[in-house]
């Protein structure tokens, strides 16, 4: 293959060059096998062994995977402008802008109401739809569901026991819900510190003012937790208006009302015995009104009689007297005659009793 050059390393294709020594010609690279897997460069034959620090060069930070590459490296640059300006500004302006114009549309539910505050201080309330305010932090908007019902249990947890003094100095124990809502937006961020905290002060206040107007047996009927309802939503609404809490109480609800736990037992006991005491009452006042009803009646029946006596006395007289004798000697099983003609006795009553009993059938054996 002369005039091509070796794979080998050899430089031209004169033959008679093959047999010379490596070094032999001054300047002249020594000829040889090369190997492939040496990078190029460095050296006194422009060959050079393999380092460890090429490896790491190559993967690692500073790499060519990502010297003067993609986002992140050393050399990474933002596309430019035709005019050769960076895109990196006007970038920024945008982000910016979409920033402010985001915090200036406001949409408020149909249930609800917002409070602007112009750097820290309430300005204005806004009603439901789209609203624009200044951007943000210039102004800062809050928005509150004020339609929405609320409600607090007094007391909080389950176990908890709230026992409260009656009119007849007796303790109950009673446990409630108030539900309210938002009557003014202004008032309920920014008249009081912590309106819920409020609401349930409020709500213990007037139930204990209450109850300590009625008596322990009211407090058990329905008639009086009604009324006891109703006036704690009245106080309530009241202490709130005049603390200017922007709060509308919805209604009052009694969910227990009971005995302290240490006289329970007694408690029913006593409550057995009333009602015991309560149906022997009520047994005697039937028991009069029946004896009383039925003496009405008899002298009604009386009046009637005189008057007809009145009108014919002597024949009203043998009515009578015939009347009587039938309900009496109907009770009897003897019949007494008085003519000398007919027999002093004769078993009328028996003779009777035996024809109003069924004839009975007797059958002959063979069916005849």
């Amino acid at each position: 293959m002369a005039g091509n050059k070796s794979p080998w390393g050899g430089g031209s294709g004169d033959d008679g060059d093959d047999d010379k020594p490596e070094g032999s010609k001054g300047g002249d690279k020594p000829r040889g096998p090369r190997n492939p897997w040496l990078p190029p460069g460095g050296g006194e034959d422009g060959r050079r062994a393999p380092n460890i620090e090429d490896i790491f060069k190559s993967r690692g930070p500073e790499g060519p995977r990502r010297s003067g590459g993609g986002p992140g490296g050393p050399n990474f640059r933002f596309p430019q402008r035709p005019g050769g300006k960076s895109w990196f500004p006007i970038a920024v302006i945008g982000i910016i802008a979409f920033g402010l114009l985001a915090t200036s549309f406001h949409l408020v539910g149909p249930q609800q109401q917002a409070v602007v505050k112009t750097l820290g201080e309430y300005t204005r309330t806004l009603r439901p739809g789209l609203q624009i305010t200044a951007p943000f932090p210039i102004e800062t908007v809050d928005i509150e569901d004020v339609e929405g019902v609320r409600s607090v249990r007094i007391p909080g947890g389950d176990s908890q026991v709230k026992l409260i003094l009656t009119g007849d100095q007796n303790l109950v124990d009673l446990s409630y819900i108030v539900r309210w809502n938002i009557k003014d937006l202004e008032g309920y961020k920014f008249r009081v510190v912590d309106p819920i905290e409020t609401v349930n002060e409020a709500a213990e206040a007037a139930m204990r003012a209450s109850v300590a107007e009625t008596e322990l047996d009211e407090t058990f009927s329905g008639q009086g937790r009604a009324a006891i309802e109703l006036d704690v939503r009245e106080r309530m609404q009241a202490t709130l208006d005049s603390y200017g809490a922007g709060v509308r109480v919805l209604g009052v609800e009694i969910e227990k009302a009971d005995p302290p736990a240490q006289v329970v037992d007694a408690f029913r006991d006593v409550q057995v015995a009333e009602q015991n005491a309560d149906a022997a009452r009520n047994q005697a006042r039937g028991y009069a009104q029946q004896v009383l009803a039925q003496a009405e009646g008899e002298a009604e029946a009386f009046n009637k009689v005189y008057e007809q006596y009145r009108l014919a006395p002597q024949v009203t007289r043998q009515r009578l007297y015939y009347e009587t004798m039938e309900r009496v000697l109907s009770q009897t099983d003897k019949t007494i005659v008085e003519t000398d003609n007919v027999t002093p006795y004769l078993p009328l009553p028996e003779i009777r009793r035996r024809s109003q009993q069924p004839a009975t059938t007797v059958t002959a054996p063979g069916g005849q």
